[in-house]
């Protein structure tokens, strides 16, 4: 009892871990700069994702009078001129709104400060993206989130228990497969469909690396459970874990559905599922 408790308390630290890691890492979330104020520096963040088609606001809570500002922006990836927005002070606060755009679509944009006329000194002032995407229900949304993350649990507490020579490895082996299937296969894509109007947009049509490793995850997880329904093969399970665990500490949302303003087109496709098939076909061949 007193390692399986030492098990499940592991797994959920590792999971909880992962869980901050995804929130603030990734081309979505916002990025920070300081700006140098008389010797003093002050910090502010730059959003990188807008929900809802509507305009994304920009806001520098900078309480001096005195300090203006600008935001430099285009479409992104085009070469399109770049254009220029005013902030507006609001109290003790800049703010400006970057136009809306369609589901996918990107801005790059970059902000200048000044005090009396005197551009202010800001650390690493480098461009940003910002992607728009339309409204995910919570319906959606939610349930996404809880499989995908119960899988992180339930793969991370099946290789600890196969380490450990703990039959119930193979019931959550099934229950990892489940979850997968759930959460990445199933309410990813309906995600995705909410986000972007279409239901994948990884291999082989497009290069994002989220649905790629929902992908990898759910098939790694097919062949530990397939191997392991008539023969004890723990390596699986515990390379399964392996692959779900490096996967994970890929940023969130990298290489993400992006709209082409030339042709108006997103660049996803229809879900992949040869690399189901070809794990199946790999494991009758090994005559699992």
């Amino acid at each position: 009892m007193a390692k399986k408790i030492s098990f499940w308390t592991i797994s959920v630290l590792i999971t909880l871990f992962t869980a901050y890691y995804q929130r603030t890492t990734g081309p979505t979330y916002p990025k920070s700069f300081k700006v140098l104020i008389d010797s003093t520096e002050f910090k502010y963040s730059l959003p990188r994702s807008q929900n809802g088609y509507k305009d994304c606001v920009v806001k520098i809570d900078l309480a001096d009078p005195l300090i203006t500002g600008k935001v430099i922006y285009r479409r992104y990836p085009t070469a399109d001129p770049w254009d220029t927005l005013d902030f507006n002070r609001e109290a003790e606060s800049l703010i400006a709104w970057l136009p809306k755009q369609r589901a996918a679509g990107k801005l790059e944009y970059k902000v200048e400060l000044f005090r009396n006329g005197e551009m202010l000194e800001i650390s690493k002032n480098e461009v940003v993206t910002i992607r728009f995407k339309d409204n995910v229900p919570a319906y959606a949304l939610i349930p996404h989130i809880i499989f995908i993350f119960a899988a992180m649990l339930l793969s991370t507490l099946a290789a600890f228990f196969a380490l450990g020579n703990i039959p119930s490895y193979r019931f959550y082996t099934g229950l990892t497969l489940i979850m997968f299937l759930l959460g990445g296969m199933i309410f990813g894509p309906i995600v995705q469909k909410f986000a972007f109007n279409e239901y994948w947009t990884g291999f082989p049509y497009g290069k994002d690396l989220t649905d790629n490793k929902a992908l990898i995850g759910f098939v790694a997880w097919i062949i530990a459970w397939v191997g392991n329904r008539k023969k004890e093969r723990k390596y699986l399970v515990v390379l399964a874990a392996v692959v779900v665990l490096v996967i994970s500490y890929i940023p969130h949302s990298a290489r993400g559905s992006e709209l082409d303003y030339g042709s108006g087109a997103i660049k996803t496709g229809m879900i992949y599922l040869s690399g189901f098939f070809s794990a199946l076909f790999y494991i009758k061949n090994k005559n699992f």
